[in-house]
């Protein structure tokens, strides 16, 4: 097997557990808060990214430097970005809350050029007019000449994760560790300050065996395993462009997963946001 199939079966697996979150959310959420259920999958995530520091030989690295950048990083993500993430999935119907943050992209493009000194060309503009004509769509639930939304507050969280999600990797260009360390000590910055919310908020309950089963899928799998395969097929592939646009497998896969277990009807509004939203992305990556 080349390298370039083994990096598109990598990038396929990260794709089909991405493809799952949607609904694993809108399950646990059922029965936990959006911080419980973050803190549960940070520490599942922490422990997973520990045991591949370690089998990786880098144990030395993480617990030498890059502490300096965990510190504001790991406050950035795992923390907010989550935070808000799941507090969108809390509010909205979970096929748009995952519709509204596959923007993030386009969000990057536009904050490069203020962050990173990048100019904007007319085809970014372009795509961002076309997807973020769907992220209205999706807004107003088809109502387009309408401005009252159906949830402001939900729809605010799903943008904000967004520009969190953006600006996080943004500020992390520069950022020389390596991956799987950088994972591990931003979240073992985040784990004891949403320890800290937890405790002098809601405070910890036993919510079955259903919900940590839903936490525990969530930080082995969203914030775990999936990047460890996305990782190796960027690190495997001969270019980028052959694995990047598999992402735009999943909201379709997301969508009949919420159908089908959380039962939630496919509202037209919705598919035709995300067409548009995914005809932006598309633009964007075709000029890249």
């Amino acid at each position: 097997m080349n390298q370039d199939r083994k990096a598109v079966l990598f990038g396929l697996g990260a794709v089909a557990l991405w493809s799952t979150v949607a609904t694993a959310f809108k399950v646990a959420l059922a029965w936990m808060s959006p911080l419980e259920l973050m803190w549960v999958a940070a520490i599942v995530s922490w422990a997973v990214m520990g045991v591949l520091v370690l089998y990786q030989g880098h144990g030395a690295e993480a617990l030498r430097r890059g502490w300096r950048t965990a510190a504001w990083a790991g406050l950035m993500n795992p923390v907010a970005y989550y935070l808000v993430l799941f507090a969108a999935y809390d509010r909205l119907p979970g096929q748009e809350a995952m519709a509204l943050n596959y923007t993030w992209a386009l969000a990057m493009a536009f904050l490069a050029v203020p962050i990173l000194g990048q100019r904007i060309t007319r085809i970014d503009i372009l795509a961002g007019m076309i997807a973020y004509a769907g992220v209205w769509v999706i807004a107003t639930r088809g109502a387009v000449f309408d401005v009252t939304f159906a949830d402001p507050l939900g729809v605010a969280f799903a943008l904000a994760s967004t520009l969190l999600w953006a600006l996080y990797w943004l500020f992390n260009a520069k950022d020389r560790r390596s991956p799987i360390v950088a994972q591990w000590q931003n979240f073992s910055v985040g784990v004891p300050v949403l320890s800290v919310f937890l405790l002098i908020g809601p405070g910890i309950e036993w919510h079955g065996w259903p919900a940590l089963g839903a936490g525990v899928y969530v930080g082995l799998f969203e914030m775990g395993i999936a990047f460890v395969l996305w990782q190796l097929a960027v690190n495997t592939v001969s270019r980028a462009a052959k694995v990047s646009n598999l992402i735009f497998l999943s909201p379709p896969v997301s969508l009949m997963l919420l159908f089908l277990i959380v039962g939630e009807p496919i509202l037209a509004s919705t598919l035709v946001g995300l067409v548009l939203i995914l005809a932006g992305l598309g633009v964007q990556q075709w000029q890249r």
